[in-house]
């Protein structure tokens, strides 16, 4: 009987050994609709099969113009896929008569976070007054959200990583320390963390239990690093092809257990880069079932 027993973990091990305990851990694979732009004259049908094709089972987005909830909702779970992120724009989130207007529509939606991609400013000037508001706001509205389950999230965009108050720290550190982990989160886009020069996988790590979400888009090697918020869009190469080094976030992603995951491209070839970027990520065991 102990032999049996010993033998059956051997070949068990063994199983997992050969598969490649990457592809055990491994996240379904996402897309930020923005990535499909070129898709849109084909309508939305078009472009969640193809899609669906990809392999992808999860989306970031909203509701394409045009189109009826309930049609779209259909859709989604024709081709077996989730909509999982939805966007707000900031002057929302100031507002508690329009968070919950946003809510209703997110769960509309059947999403689970709801995410602001930015802080507004004036022109490159971010200022400590403006990351503090911002703290301010996150906080207040990330509680209504909570409150009504669902989870609010920040995408930072590099401008976040200036110092203040002569070299204390930066205001990404001082949003991270005084953000309620209760109400706040997360989603990195890994080129916008690489973009001020800082080290996406080493965040993820330095941070595990604030990121809920990554936005994956690499960035070709020799673009130079500022911390503007802005670059060129055709900056945005295949993943496993930049300096952001995919392999090493999403090995960090693993480790601290993030969920979700979605491509991003804004250059002009992603139509193109998207499947190549797929295959990449499968490549190194996304997308394939726990």
């Amino acid at each position: 009987m102990f032999v049996l027993h010993t033998i059956r973990v051997f070949l068990l091990l063994l199983i997992i050994s050969s598969f490649g305990i990457d592809n055990l851990s491994a996240q379904p694979i996402g897309m930020q609709m923005g990535s499909m732009r070129q898709m849109a004259d084909q309508g939305p049908e078009a472009t969640l099969a193809r899609l669906k094709e990809l392999g992808v089972t999860e989306i970031e987005g909203g509701l394409p113009r045009g189109v009826k909830l309930e049609e779209y909702k259909k859709l989604l779970k024709k081709y077996n896929i989730k909509l999982i992120a939805t966007g707000v724009g900031f002057p929302h989130l100031e507002n508690p008569d329009s968070t919950m207007k946003v809510i209703k529509r997110a769960k509309d939606l059947g999403a689970k976070y709801v995410v602001c991609y930015w802080i507004p400013h004036d022109g490159d000037n971010f200022t400590f007054d403006d990351m503090k508001k911002a703290v301010d706001v996150f906080n207040t509205a990330g509680k209504i959200f909570t409150e009504n389950g669902l989870s609010f999230a920040y995408h930072a965009h590099g401008y976040e990583f200036r110092e203040y108050e002569g070299g204390t720290g930066t205001m990404f550190e001082y949003m991270m320390d005084k953000t309620d982990p209760r109400y706040v989160s997360f989603q990195m886009d890994v080129f916008w963390i690489k973009n001020p020069g800082q080290d996406p996988a080493a965040l993820l790590r330095k941070y595990p239990n604030r990121w809920t979400m990554l936005h994956l888009k690499d960035r070709k090697h020799g673009t130079p690093n500022t911390n503007t918020g802005r670059q060129d869009k055709e900056s945005n190469v295949v993943l496993g092809t930049g300096d952001v080094n995919i392999a090493e976030v999403m090995k960090a992603a693993r480790e601290i257990g993030v969920k979700h995951y979605f491509i991003e491209d804004e250059s002009s070839r992603a139509i193109d880069q998207v499947p190549q970027s797929i295959a990449y990520l499968k490549s190194i065991g996304a997308g394939k079932k726990k």
